[in-house]
């Protein structure tokens, strides 16, 4: 019986991202305007961002925004400075491994460091909205754990498995100024910007000067 409550302690620890995730999600995209996105060479992704200090109504325009920008961009996942935006907050629409979908937001992200015994690798293709067509195994565990803040402020916990993982990974990633891009061999990386030149984005993309 101790045992069970002490799962139960754990379990509330997380918020719950899997409810309701239909009409959540319309309901930001629907007040929210789709934005261009920045792609790798812009200066706002290669730096860290600034941390939400502010959790009022322009943030909560800002997160209407970057919904409606998700799924303009038919992404799983956005980070403030995907659409030029210097704040520490990300968004995500995205499935795990299960199929189960999760919706939510995440405020200046903490990426949780894992026991040994948790670190499974998973070595799955990874891509990025700010590096279009292009895309590159990389090893990321397929566990992970995100704290951080909701869009009032509150302190949250949110845990993901296998894609979900990853999208946790790689959007915490970006707002501390890193591009899964970054984390390839020097070969991976020019095969992936490779890719990126010779393809065309089906969204519209800021351009670099």
């Amino acid at each position: 019986m101790a045992q069970q409550g002490t799962d139960q302690q754990v379990d509330d620890e997380f918020i719950v991202d899997t409810e309701d995730c239909e009409e959540r999600e319309r309901a930001y995209r629907e007040r929210g305007t789709a934005r261009p996105i920045t792609v790798v060479g812009n200066p706002v992704l290669h730096k860290e961002c600034q941390d939400v200090t502010e959790f009022d109504d322009k943030l909560a325009a800002l997160i209407d925004d970057m919904f409606a920008s998700q799924k303009a961009a038919e992404g799983v996942g956005l980070a403030a400075n995907q659409i030029g935006v210097d704040l520490k907050v990300f968004v995500y629409d995205c499935p795990d491994d299960d199929g189960v979908r999760h919706v939510g937001v995440v405020c200046n992200p903490v990426l949780e460091e894992l026991p040994a015994d948790r670190r499974v690798l998973d070595d799955s293709n990874e891509g990025c909205l700010s590096v279009p067509t292009a895309y590159a195994p990389l090893a990321r565990p397929d566990y992970a754990v995100v704290r951080g803040q909701d869009a009032q402020g509150k302190p949250i916990a949110v845990r993901g498995t296998g894609y979900f993982a990853r999208c946790l990974q790689h959007e915490t990633d970006h707002l501390y100024g890193r591009l899964y891009i970054d984390r390839l061999s020097k070969r991976d990386r020019k095969d992936v910007l490779r890719q990126m030149a010779e393809g065309t984005p089906r969204y519209e993309t800021v351009p670099n000067d």
